[in-house]
């Protein structure tokens, strides 16, 4: 699974302003800035914050993170174990049980991520 809009999905906490891009700015308001309300691709804290908010909302879904690898969540329900390996944008999915496994792609694309996801 690809995510389409990774890093527009991290929240800042801190506050950050970038100079007006092109063909946005006016010549009276050639001199201003912009708040960023979001994380935008380039930021040194896009990554972080993304990883910050996939963690969150992963963790509501029963996945636990592994200690030795940050990228790599584990779900066991029962006989049914389902690995999520993270690689900055992209989902892998591995499992023993195929309804489990879509189960959980479904949660992922209908609700936390559903603006996030290109299948």
């Amino acid at each position: 699974m690809d995510m389409k809009t990774t890093f527009l999905n991290g929240e800042l906490k801190e506050e950050v302003y970038m100079t007006q891009p092109k063909g946005f700015t006016s010549l009276a308001g050639c001199n201003e800035v912009c708040k960023l309300q979001r994380s935008i691709y380039g930021l040194k804290q896009a990554s972080r914050s993304w990883n910050i908010h996939f963690n969150k909302t992963i963790e509501k879904f029963e996945f636990v993170k592994c200690e030795e690898e940050p990228c790599v969540y584990k779900k066991v329900n029962g006989s049914a174990i389902i690995f999520l390996v993270l690689y900055v944008d992209d989902i892998l999915l591995i499992g023993n049980d195929i309804p489990t496994l879509q189960g959980t792609k479904i949660w992922m694309i209908e609700n936390p991520f559903q603006d996030m996801f290109s299948l």
